[in-house]
């Protein structure tokens, strides 16, 4: 696990020095995601410049050094992940004629690209992110994995084109153009995070999951997209739920292999939910690999997951690591705030970023279990809003309701479009326009509602989990994995009838139906918690409440610069007080990132859905 970056002059206008000067920033600013090793490859010309920092993984050796060169010098890779296929891979490429000098799987990944292409991205099994520049042919391409588990940005200002894993780390680029649109803060307190291809930046951009890029001296082209998760499995059961979870056990297994190679320790982030408790189970139960666990809990608050966690890691004779915390949440959440490179809503920052922390001490490598609700349909949401539609065919028919709008409400949004007013006087054109899109595509799809919210969840909402991990592990120099989200398990997940999805009431039947393999029914139908803070506990609501009230009332307020210092007087008078513990997070969060980030006010800018 590492962070990459480059800068490339398109124009020519700068010096190499002052080129490497920029990389070197960029380097710097990405320290914490790559502690063991750095690199800087310059072009002949003194162009273009590409940055590796290193956290060693797999072959720990200088063999693993980047950038990575091939023989002839022509080409420069930049890789930023983990390719789990990478040895059977590099036997077919070994049975077409090439040749290797270590055991990485970045030189794989860099063999696969020049022979096949891009397309090569279609048979990897990986997280990842890459820049691979071609100075024959003055061409960029940038790639990243499909489900966008690493994150990859990119702008072109002032000549230069750059890209890095963090959108922080293009702030090191000369006369950096910060300009933030209202429209911008609004769509990131209602979805919680910005959707791809659009940042909390105007002039910057994230790649899409799944997405790769072609940049030349003329800037980049459109993103292509080489692979989806797409929804397609029968309404019918070709088979017993059994034989389903034999199948599912299989493609799990494979993936868990491949990601339990490592030349580091290794260990699990254990919830005590069925996600986790499935990766431990199959880890320790089925491949005979000892794991050491990990878990938080809060002490004075019924809002703990951590005796579950406990149970099932004595069930399963893991090796359990347990820490009890009484955190001040408003502290530490601003802390963190100050270091994001872009602002998140999700208040599971804090303990995520806590039990990453707490496992870096034992571990360099942690399993998870992300990727799973969204793959096998396990959210609670999925059967309320399954519940409100039931009986209402006359009404969906006369377009009196739509499902679209039920699910796109506060299922979803943290702040509703119709309470968006207390904040913007009315809502943004632009986010107005995404939250729209949002709902005529649920509405106007055909398939099993069940269907349809997998995988618009897989594309808009996936995304905030992956990237609130990835920030938070990469804080603590930790990487994480999740065998859930590999190209076998995802194709397995997509094809799966609704009966084997779900019964009506909860969802994860099969998943479910595996785990009782190894697990007690009783440990698997408690309630959904995971790595939440404690939102029951009235004192964390009340001390959000206050950090707000302190922040918005403050001379330094940053927010007033788009919402004018009258309306956060009325939002603070008239209805913060009845704002829930999320929208609240939301708020406070926004306002620290921006005291801590360089902006500039700019116009609404008009859009017209969420890939625009």
């Amino acid at each position: 696990m590492c962070g990459i970056a480059g800068v490339w002059d398109l124009e020519g206008r700068r010096s190499a020095g002052q080129m490497q000067a920029i990389a070197k920033e960029m380097a710097r600013r990405l320290s914490h995601r790559g502690p063991d090793d750095q690199g800087i490859w310059t072009s002949t010309d003194g162009r273009c410049v590409l940055v590796h920092r290193r956290l060693s993984i797999i072959d720990t050796s200088a063999a693993g050094h980047q950038p990575m060169g091939d023989a002839t010098g022509q080409h420069q890779l930049t890789f930023n992940g983990e390719l789990y296929n990478f040895q059977e891979l590099r036997s077919e490429l070994e049975a077409r004629g090439s040749h290797f000098q270590g055991r990485t799987d970045t030189e794989v990944f860099l063999k696969g690209l020049l022979t096949e292409g891009p397309w090569f991205l279609t048979r990897v099994d990986a997280m990842f992110a890459l820049g691979l520049f071609d100075e024959k042919k003055g061409e960029l391409l940038l790639a990243r994995d499909a489900f966008g588990e690493k994150p990859l940005y990119y702008t072109n200002q002032n000549g230069l084109f750059a890209f890095a894993s963090e959108l922080s780390v293009l702030m090191a680029l000369p006369n950096f153009d910060a300009a933030i649109t209202i429209d911008a803060l609004a769509t990131y307190l209602t979805l919680q995070f910005i959707p791809a291809p659009k940042t909390i930046w105007h002039s910057c951009r994230k790649l899409e999951a799944g997405c790769f890029l072609r940049v030349n001296s003329n800037g980049s082209g459109p993103s292509v997209r080489y692979t989806d998760f797409i929804v397609g499995g029968p309404q019918d059961a070709p088979c017993s739920l059994d034989e389903q979870a034999d199948k599912l056990e299989d493609v799990l297994l494979r993936s868990l292999r491949r990601r339990l190679i490592s030349d580091v320790p290794l260990g699990a982030f254990l919830s005590g939910g069925v996600d986790s408790s499935t990766v431990v189970a199959l880890a320790t139960k089925r491949l005979g690999r000892p794991l050491q666990t990990f878990t938080i809990g809060y002490e004075k608050t019924p809002d703990t997951e951590h005796h579950i966690a406990e149970e099932v890691a004595g069930y399963l004779g893991a090796e359990q690591h347990t820490k009890l915390l009484t955190p001040d949440l408003v502290s530490l959440g601003c802390s963190l705030a100050a270091r994001m490179d872009e602002p998140n809503v999700d208040s599971s920052c804090v303990p995520t970023y806590l039990v990453s922390q707490w496992a870096r001490e034992s571990v360099t490598v942690a399993l998870t279990g992300d990727g799973a609700d969204e793959l096998f349909g396990g959210y609670g949401r999925y059967y309320d809003c399954l519940a409100a539609s039931r009986g209402r065919e006359a009404d969906i028919e006369a377009r009196r309701w739509h499902v679209g709008r039920d699910y796109y409400s506060g299922r979803m949004l943290v702040w509703h479009d119709t309470e968006l007013p207390a904040l913007f006087e009315e809502v943004p054109e632009a986010t107005a326009d995404l939250i729209l899109s949002l709902r005529r595509r649920v509405d106007l799809d055909s398939r099993p509602l069940i269907q349809r919210l997998r995988e618009m969840d897989a594309r808009y909402y996936l995304p905030v989990v992956l990237a609130k991990v990835d920030r938070m592990s990469m804080l603590n120099g930790l990487e994480c994995r999740t065998p859930f989200l590999s190209v076998d398990v995802a194709r397995f997940a997509a094809g799966l009838p609704e009966p084997h999805i779900h019964d009506g009431q909860s969802g994860k039947r099969v998943l479910k139906h595996l785990a009782a393999r190894f697990l007690p029914r009783t440990l698997l139908e408690r309630p959904k918690m995971g790595f939440g803070v404690p939102v029951a506990a009235d004192w964390t609501r009340r001390h959000v409440l206050q950090k707000v009230q302190e922040l918005l009332s403050d001379p330094e307020c940053r927010l007033a610069a788009w919402l004018g210092r009258e309306r956060l007087s009325r939002f603070l008078f008239e209805r913060a007080s009845t704002c829930n513990l999320y929208q609240l997070w939301g708020v406070m969060v926004l306002e620290i990132w921006l005291r801590h980030h360089p902006h500039r006010v700019a116009g609404p800018v008009a859009g017209t859905g969420p890939n625009q």
